[in-house]
């Protein structure tokens, strides 16, 4: 740490202190060359000065103890850089980046590089702390867990479920953010978010409202495909560092130019071929004049329009308005310039379009999300090795902690809060529907979605005859978010100092534990590092990747599932919710956690990465091709590295995961895939599915809705089967079973082994 100098001023070298001694006053850089007297006497004179500085040189002895080299992952950013930790005798010495690894490729950035002194850091919260007259004092855990769980079952009693509010984390690990966002079903509430509430959530929508899915469609390594690279409110040459690697990469191989959109001229814009320099906020616009260009000579793809994009006239219509002149009026771009950056995409195609939070964190942000997913559907850059939507995400799990479901408006695997979805996941957990109906307030408010992270502060300031449920939010629960960079913090402070009680569960004391002037009612609880257990997480790709142990929790740390283990058992369902899930001691099993989610998680195809099958891709990544990600020979031959969801049916029936989403040029058993058909099979009298468009291999030559247990019969494929598939999808709902719903994967399977994604073939 920084030290106050006694005199103002620094105290010099030791060589400048010994020689100020020789002599006779001060000496400076300059006056040391000039005096240089140190080559004959003067060197017999430094010889002797104290200090040992001059010593007979030894070899360095060899260093005691075995040292172990441990996997795992940096917990910085989305890119999912593999971190080799060296260990000895139990303590995390030193560190190298994975040299094997298909993302970092040895590389890592200053934040990677920093991982060390983030677990080992001086300022780790050492154990639990109770706030009593305005000072924090030391409890045991079984007091803090004691005196929370009293106080909180004690506002369940007077006030409900829902006025304890939950907020995880995107630093949890899959299995983590999973056993969260069931534990917050058990407790009764959908007053569950986390961070992507914040930075993503717009994307998710817009992306999810355009084709299906709300990820990033393709992958940092298949930029080196790319011809052209469109960049619009993102920085990766400073949020994510090694990213940047892959897009010069792209750049220099394939001579693809990067147009990079910003205000700010950021060091991503210094490698730009064009900058486009844009008002804040009129990233709509912007898309609109270049695609102005676009419909105006004719370079758009039209047969992929008409085969797989429905609504692009409404689209056109609109676009039409936006000529040169108005689009610089709004945005401030020449339109000069606009039609160049539109001719440079559609004469460089396949070209990407890549965001991050510049795009997102807007009041219109999803309406940003849905013109750039508009643009790669208007130029046929989707489903394509090199083209996509890349969407740089923030935290290292965001994307897992978001798909596992700690959100306040979905299930895990974005199964919504409809009856059936719940009724999926009570299979799923094996308990009774009537007994999660009972944990909440009313069957009604457990189909209503909660109250977002971004409004938590109403939810406690708000009259409570204006909030949509009994009471006002009462208690808050702070796991691994701290809020700093959450607008009106002024009312938070307000409201965590009106709270009956605020938990904050955390490696390090963040902003939530000093924001407010509360004397009491407080408590800190210290979790554990992502370093300090293991368990899966997902990278920006949909890459799940297996993080190790490299070191037991530090002073009196937990990890997170033993602190929601603790708390369960508490309020007293912990039979219940870990039936299915080993607890040695009272630490949850994290691979039975894995398992469960496998079986339940079939919208998204979180289902085949089982943890043997992560376990194999982490220990053979020198296998795994740097651009397509897929293994050339070894243990997991044919696999995509980190099995990027959907992998489809169960790990047993081996699917090698998608790298591309919506990818028709190969079969959806290798990783292929169409639209999703979310919404229906028309609208307005149009057809939504595709026309003459479909994957490689597929026995229906069109477009077809989602697959049902009716469908396969009515295609005579229900005889493909087995006894146990079939016994499963009648104890659900009969014909009416659905690829989602189907808990023995038997629809998922059959649907595949004719060729056809499960989930149909539509437009976007």
């Amino acid at each position: 740490m920084l030290r106050k100098k006694a005199n103002g001023s620094t105290n010099g070298s030791r060589m400048a202190r010994a020689l100020t001694g020789l002599t006779g006053g001060a000496i400076d850089r300059r006056t040391f060359l000039r005096r240089s007297g140190l080559t004959v006497g003067g060197l017999a004179g430094a010889t002797a000065l104290g200090g040992g500085m001059v010593r007979k040189a030894q070899a360095q002895g060899a260093a005691t103890g075995a040292t172990e080299m441990i996997r795992s992952v940096c917990t910085h950013c989305s890119v999912g850089c593999t971190v080799e930790a060296e260990v000895q005798n139990g303590v995390w010495t030193g560190q190298e980046p994975g040299w094997d690894s298909p993302f970092n490729l040895g590389a890592h950035c200053a934040k990677g590089a920093s991982v060390r002194e983030h677990a080992h850091g001086e300022r780790r919260l050492k154990y639990p702390m109770k706030l009593v007259n305005g000072e924090w004092t030391r409890v045991s855990w079984q007091d803090a867990i004691n005196e929370i769980g009293d106080k909180m079952l004690s506002i369940r009693e007077e006030s409900g479920p829902d006025s304890v509010y939950w907020l995880g984390s995107a630093k949890h690990s899959n299995e983590q953010a999973y056993l969260y966002r069931k534990f917050a079903a058990f407790w009764g509430t959908n007053n569950i978010d986390h961070q992507a509430r914040i930075c993503h959530s717009t994307t998710v929508a817009g992306v999810a409202n355009t084709w299906g899915y709300g990820a990033m469609t393709n992958s940092y390594n298949d930029i080196h495909k790319s011809r052209a690279i469109f960049l619009i409110g993102g920085n990766p040459a400073e949020a994510h560092p090694v990213s940047m690697l892959h897009i010069l990469k792209a750049k220099e191989q394939n001579n693809a130019p990067l147009i990079v959109c910003d205000p700010r001229f950021t060091r991503t814009a210094a490698h730009a071929d064009e900058y486009v320099r844009l008002r804040s906020g009129t990233d709509v616009a912007l898309v609109w004049g270049i695609l102005w260009h676009i419909f105006e000579n004719g370079w758009e793809d039209q047969e992929f329009i008409r085969q797989r994009v429905w609504g692009m006239d409404e689209i056109r219509a609109e676009v039409a308005k936006w000529n040169p002149e108005e689009t610089e009026r709004v945005t401030g771009v020449p339109g000069s310039q606009l039609r160049r950056v539109a001719r440079t995409m559609a004469n460089n195609r396949p070209g990407t379009v890549i965001w991050c939070m510049g795009g997102t964190q807007h009041t219109n942000g999803n309406n940003n999300t849905r013109a750039y997913c508009v643009l790669q559907l208007a130029l046929g850059n989707m489903g394509v090795a090199g083209g996509g939507t890349n969407i740089f995400r923030g935290h290292d799990n965001v994307q897992g902690a978001t798909d596992l479901g700690v959100l306040m408006d979905t299930l895990p695997g974005y199964y919504g809060l409809a009856e059936g979805s719940w009724k999926h996941w009570a299979r799923v957990w094996q308990v009774d529907h009537d007994y999660l109906v009972g944990r909440f307030h009313d069957a009604e408010i457990m189909t209503k979605a909660g109250i977002p992270v971004s409004r938590w502060i109403d939810g406690v300031l708000e009259d409570k005859d204006n909030i949509d449920q009994p009471d006002n939010v009462r208690a808050m629960v702070l796991n691994g978010h701290a809020p700093n960079s959450q607008t009106r913090l002024t009312e938070m402070k307000t409201a965590m100092e009106k709270l009956d009680l605020l938990v904050v569960v955390d490696p390090y004391p963040t902003v939530s534990a000093v924001l407010h002037d509360r004397k009491d009612g407080a408590y800190l609880l210290p979790a554990a590092t992502q370093f300090e257990t293991y368990g899966s997480v997902t990278a920006s790709n949909r890459s799940l990747q297996w993080r190790e142990k490299v070191f037991d929790p530090l002073f009196e740390s937990k990890v997170d599932h033993e602190i929601i283990y603790l708390f369960a058992k508490k309020f007293g369902f912990a039979d219940e919710m870990f039936k299915n899930i080993a607890v040695n001691g009272d630490e949850p099993l994290v691979e039975d956690i894995t398992g469960e989610f496998n079986r339940g998680m079939w919208t998204i195809g979180y289902t085949g990465q089982s943890p043997e099958r992560l376990r194999l891709h982490m220990a053979n990544q020198h296998t795994f091709d740097r651009t397509t990600l897929r293994a050339n020979g070894g243990p997991a031959d044919g696999d995509y590295y980190g099995l990027p969801w959907p992998s489809w049916g169960t790990a047993e029936m081996g699917h090698p995961g998608t790298p591309n989403l919506y990818d028709t040029s190969m079969p959806v058993a290798e990783g292929g895939l169409t639209f999703r058909a979310r919404f229906g099979v028309e609208r307005n009298g149009e057809n939504l599915l595709a026309e003459g468009s479909y994957s490689v291999g597929s026995e229906i030559k069109d477009g077809y809705p989602e697959f049902t247990m009716a469908m396969l019969q009515s295609l005579g494929w229900d005889g493909d089967l087995t006894a146990e598939e079939r016994a499963s999808i009648e104890a659900v709902a009969g014909e009416k079973t659905n690829w989602k719903t189907d808990l023995s994967g038997g629809i998922q399977r059959v649907a595949i082994k004719h060729g056809c994604a499960p989930f149909g073939n539509a437009k976007a």
